[in-house]
């Protein structure tokens, strides 16, 4: 069960435009054909998406499971293995990037950027980096027209700041932190133009809107595109631990905002949910007896009633867990390096216990395994009793 496929039996219209990245096919995709399984299968009405992310081929959008614009006189090939030949890539020409490479970024080039992958053909097809928040947006604007005078469902999934970040010329240089802060001011700029058009077409009063994120913050992550250098003394973190990829609070804490004119007063909520959460309540708010198997129903903490979500979530990162229960976190040990290169995050991997009390310290600075051991213990008890066993033996993730 997936919330398309729960609205959709409740009568709503289902869509999404944007990034998707959660799989597209099975095993080696013919791009030339209708790509399945995808969106579409799983309860989506209507889907444009890219096919992965940015910075991989196919540097193409898909609608409805069908390339965009392809022309059949000019097929897509894909390669993650191996290059076709005489066709450059970043890492053998240099002379044709206007972005440069700095790790795992460095095989076809489209547009001046070097991708992750291998790609031949579909020249037509291929989208234009620079437009692409303006031309998602489009879609996303043209959807809720057309479905405004009936129940629908959108996810509209913006690929800012994924790299590679490619603002439009009418935002570079509107912050001073290069391209990573351009884009967060445009992508800014589209929830607004999203949002006026929601109020224009007479619905506003009548959206739940949610705005979140899939991980947290990240600098360096393949290109060199003066990220770092240019942050300053801005904490992309917020005062947290960690990043992307990690176990600490900065990769798996993530914003989250939900929004109704007229319904949701404005308030600031410690309350701990998750987005698995989103489908059972989802589900009350219309009248849906579908649940979640992870899920929790926490619509009045959704809506502002409440402050009371759950009482334990296990967290995940990279393929390994952690178990917050209240105030508390107990992450068991990982290998691995403590420092993940080339991206500099802590990633929270340690041969020892690690216990932190978020209420007093939300940077986790003290680990409170060796001095409160009655408190780990029950930690460890109950995290096994939700795993099954602790995962501290799996590989470490190696980043390229």
């Amino acid at each position: 069960m997936t919330i398309p496929k729960m609205l959709k039996k409740e009568g709503y219209h289902t869509g999404i435009v944007g990034k998707w990245h959660l799989g597209l096919g099975q095993g080696d995709v013919d791009w030339n054909e209708s790509v399945s399984p995808g969106p579409n299968e799983i309860g989506f009405d209507y889907s444009y998406i890219m096919a992965a992310t940015q910075d991989r081929v196919p540097t193409v959008y898909l609608e409805n499971g069908m390339v965009d614009g392809l022309d059949p006189n000019d097929p897509i090939e894909i390669g993650y293995q191996k290059n076709f030949d005489g066709e450059p890539t970043g890492k053998d020409n240099p002379e044709l990037l206007k972005m440069k490479w700095h790790h795992g970024h460095n095989n076809s080039i489209v547009n001046g950027i070097p991708r992750i992958g291998f790609m031949k053909g579909g020249e037509k097809a291929k989208w234009s980096d620079v437009d692409m928040a303006d031309h998602f947006l489009e879609k996303a604007q043209n959807y809720v027209k057309k479905h405004k005078n009936e129940t629908f469902f959108l996810y509209y999934a913006l690929q800012q700041p994924h790299v590679p970040r490619t603002p439009n010329p009418r935002f570079v240089g509107s912050t001073d932190l290069g391209p990573r802060g351009d884009v967060i001011v445009e992508a800014d700029w589209c929830i607004g133009e999203f949002l006026k058009t929601l109020e224009e077409t007479g619905i506003l009063e009548n959206t739940l809107i949610i705005l979140s994120s899939d991980n947290g913050p990240v600098l360096n992550d393949g290109y060199y595109d003066d990220a770092v250098e240019r942050i300053g003394d801005h904490d992309a973190k917020g005062g947290l631990r960690g990043g992307k990829y990690s176990l600490f609070e900065a990769g798996t804490r993530v914003p989250f905002m939900v929004y109704w004119e007229g319904k949701i007063k404005p308030v600031k909520s410690d309350a701990l949910v998750c987005q698995l959460d989103l489908m059972s309540s989802l589900a009350e708010l219309v009248g849906s007896n579908e649940k979640g198997p992870d899920s929790q129903e926490l619509l009045d903490v959704f809506m502002g009633k409440s402050r009371n979500g759950r009482e334990e979530l296990v967290l995940e990162a990279t393929s390994r867990t952690a178990l917050r229960k209240g105030d508390w976190i107990m992450i068991p040990p990982y290998k691995g390096p403590e420092i993940a290169t080339p991206v500099n995050i802590e990633m929270a991997n340690s041969p020892e216990f690690q216990l932190y009390n978020l209420d007093d310290d939300i940077a986790q600075q003290k680990n409170l395994a060796k001095s409160n051991q009655d408190k780990l213990e029950k930690m460890i008890t109950d995290y096994k009793a939700i795993v099954g066993s602790q995962n501290s033996d799996i590989e470490p993730l190696e980043l390229k």
